[in-house]
This record gives structure tokens, C-alpha cells and sequence, in this order.
């Protein structure tokens, strides 16, 4: 039996390559792993959420199939929501609720993409983004990474790539792997981009509940006609702390949400109705104590930096943000793969390596502090500090 050429192409999933380095490693209680390789928040969903699932799980239309884009009241709910958040209501007509951002992504892409067409993606790129793309036959149209603006790119840049065959820009903020935001008046200014161009702008922001402290949400969905080229992924997964619930959505025209409902329809017809009445009682009951987790976050960002950037760490943070912190090692020699196993074998952490994320990145690691509780930060980075004393 032959693979297809382009998925032989595409990297195996980075977390789960990682996981396979623990196979047959015990840690101790008094020295545990330290595991900064999957972002997932450490706290439970709110106990009120888990109320009202339990209650909603012995109803007979919670083992169903919802319509293909969700339940038309949560979808209103949604909506209600990104009002909220964002100062405009969308319709609920606007919302595909799916199965994870990483649903919505392939929804959209196969939506504007054909085999051969260019997406430019900025260094360092959510792997699971360019790993899509290749297994569709799409070519990652990459940026550079330029550690000055922590791989935010300019509309230079991003007008540089465009070719007869660019299809979308893509962009994620808060970015993952580096915790970098994307202002609000840079958006405005790639929106104006992709138009001129006839293009769509793709926005990720899985992370957009854990903006910094006063950082004001985008104005995209304000302008008159985002409906035309502005496509945005949403992931309630992290916002609520349901991730293994796979809660997601994408946000578009009612044109393109209309032809991805034939994608949909032949992945996984609707995303769970228990997801759906989470994300609904999250929306519309939730948003003190999001407030308050997102709060958390930025506490355990800045504590989490002012541990880390002391004199003697060898391990240099180059951006950080949201869950996340992009870190050069201090091993030129050693790609980052090679870097984050010597992390493992002497220090007892886990890690994502650079290169995951993109071309050229293989002196960088992805820490994803915000697994850890804040008390538990400084004991993490004394095992960097150590490794850079030896």
C-alpha cells in the first residue's frame, strides 16, 4: 500500500513525537517532570459549567445530532458573546461551531484552497497550520522569523510574498509559540492589504481571552465589509477550560460558512452537543470568571519572566506572552530537537523543539508556562539555571 506523497511530507505531530522520548522514564515525587510541552490550562472549568452538564447529560436530544453548524441558540449565544468582546454582534448565521480551531482551520482552507495554491504563514507558525496545509497540496508561503518584532510580520513582508497563487495570509495572536499580540491598528492595516489584493486574512485566536493586561480587543469585525475577506478561528477550548472537548468555531461570511458546511458535513456533521451547551452556559454565564483565570495568566507571565530573565540563565526569552514563552537555547551546536532532549535527560523538562514551529527555527524552544501554577514557576526555572551552571 502507497502514502500519499504529501503526507509523507508533513511532520508527525510534535507533542506526540516528544511523548514518545518519556517511554520507559520514571520521576521521582521529589523530582517530577516538568511538562511545558502541551499548552492546557491546569484548573478545572468552572464548577457551575459542570453543574449544568450534569445535568443536561440525561437528556435524550444530548446524544444527537445537532444541525451540521450548531444549535441556532448557542450559535446565538456565540454571537452574544463576540458583542461583548469585539463591539459588534455578528449573526449567528457567522458561526460554524467545530470541532476544535484545528477544524475550523481545514473548514476554511479547503473552502479557499486548491492543491498547489500559497498560504503566507509568519515564523514561528502553530505547526499544526503548515501541517494542514501540506496535506492538502498547499505551499506554506513562509516569513522569516526576525526576533525583534517577535515574528510579527509587516505588510511589506507579508506584500512581498503575495503571488498569482496566494490564496490567504495567516496569522495567530496571541501568537503561538511566541505569546506576541498583534496591535489592533497592524490588523486594520493587513485587512486593508488582503483587500486590495482580493485575498483572505486568516486569524487564529485561540488565545484571545488572555490578551495583556489593558491590551484592546481588534476592530476587524467593526469594518463594513469583513464579511468579504476576513476569516477568524476560535477556540472556547482554552477559554473555558475544555479542551479535551474539542470546543471550536469559525467565524466567516455567510457564503464561505455555507460551502464549509460541506466539509463539515463529511468530517464530522456537527461538533458534540455537550460541547455546544458548554460553550453556550461558558458565553453567557462565565465571563467574571474568565476574567478572573485570564488575570491568573498574567501573573504567572510575570512572574514567570522576572524568574526567568535573571542573571546566569544561558536560556534567553525572546517573546513571551499569553501561555506561552520562545526561548533560544544555549546550545549552538544542537538543533533544537537535540536541545529540548538534553532538557529531558538532565533537567527533567519537556519541551516543544524550534523547528516544529518553522524553517531555520532550530536554536529556539516553546515553553508553555501557563501549565504550571505560580507557585511552582521558580522551582521550574531553577532547573534551567542549573543546566546553564553545568
Amino acid at each position: 500500500m502507497k502514502i500519499s506523497v504529501d503526507i509523507e511530507k508533513v511532520q508527525f505531530p510534535p507533542i506526540s513525537e516528544v511523548r514518545e522520548w518519556l517511554a520507559g522514564r520514571v520521576f521521582s515525587a521529589e523530582r517530577p517532570l516538568v511538562d511545558l510541552c502541551q499548552a492546557v490550562p491546569d484548573y478545572a472549568p468552572a464548577p457551575e459549567l459542570v453543574e449544568h452538564l450534569r445535568g443536561r447529560l440525561g437528556e435524550a436530544d444530548t446524544a444527537r445530532y445537532s444541525v451540521d453548524e450548531g444549535l441556532p441558540e448557542v450559535r446565538a449565544a456565540v454571537a452574544d458573546w463576540y458583542g461583548r468582546r469585539y463591539g459588534t454582534t455578528l449573526r449567528p448565521g457567522e458561526i460554524c461551531l467545530t470541532v476544535g480551531a484545528s477544524q475550523a482551520f481545514w473548514l476554511a482552507i479547503t473552502v479557499l484552497c486548491q492543491k498547489g495554491d500559497e498560504v503566507i504563514v509568519p515564523a514561528p507558525a502553530y505547526f499544526d497550520h503548515p501541517m494542514a496545509l501540506q496535506a492538502l497540496g498547499i505551499v506554506p508561503s513562509w516569513i522569516p522569523f526576525r526576533e525583534e518584532s517577535g515574528g510579527i510580520p509587516t505588510v511589506a513582508e507579508i506584500e512581498a510574498r503575495i503571488t498569482p497563487r496566494t490564496r490567504a495570509v495567516l496569522l495567530v495572536t496571541p501568537n503561538n509559540p511566541t505569546g506576541a499580540v498583534i496591535s489592533p491598528r497592524q490588523l486594520d492595516d493587513m485587512l486593508d492589504l488582503v483587500r486590495r489584493h482580493d485575498l483572505a486574512l486568516i486569524l487564529d485566536e485561540t488565545y484571545n481571552a488572555f490578551l495583556p493586561d489593558g491590551a484592546p480587543p481588534h476592530r476587524l469585525f467593526a469594518a463594513a465589509d469583513w464579511q468579504g475577506h476576513f476569516i477568524h478561528l476560535a477556540s472556547f477550548g482554552k477559554t473555558f477550560s475544555l479542551t479535551g472537548y474539542r470546543a471550536g468555531a469559525l467565524v466567516a461570511g455567510e457564503p464561505l460558512i455555507r460551502h464549509a458546511l460541506k466539509v463539515q458535513d463529511t468530517q464530522v456533521v456537527c461538533q458534540p452537543r455537550i460541547t455546544q451547551h458548554a460553550i453556550a452556559f461558558g458565553c453567557t454565564h462565565l465571563d467574571g470568571w474568565v476574567g478572573e483565570r485570564a488575570a491568573m495568566m498574567r501573573r504567572r507571565h510575570d512572574r514567570f519572566r522576572d524568574s526567568f530573565d535573571q542573571p546566569g540563565n544561558r536560556f534567553e526569552r525572546v517573546a513571551s506572552g499569553g501561555f506561552f514563552a520562545w526561548v533560544r537555547h544555549p546550545w549552538p551546536e544542537l538543533t533544537g530537537r537535540a536541545a529540548a532532549r538534553r532538557l529531558l535527560d538532565e533537567a527533567g523538562v519537556i519541551c516543544l523543539p524550534g523547528e516544529a514551529f518553522g524553517p531555520g527555527l532550530e536554536p529556539f524552544l516553546r515553553l508553555a508556562f501557563g501549565n504550571l501554577p505560580e507557585a511552582g514557576i521558580p522551582a521550574a526555572i531553577d532547573r534551567f539555571l542549573a543546566l546553564s551552571r553545568s
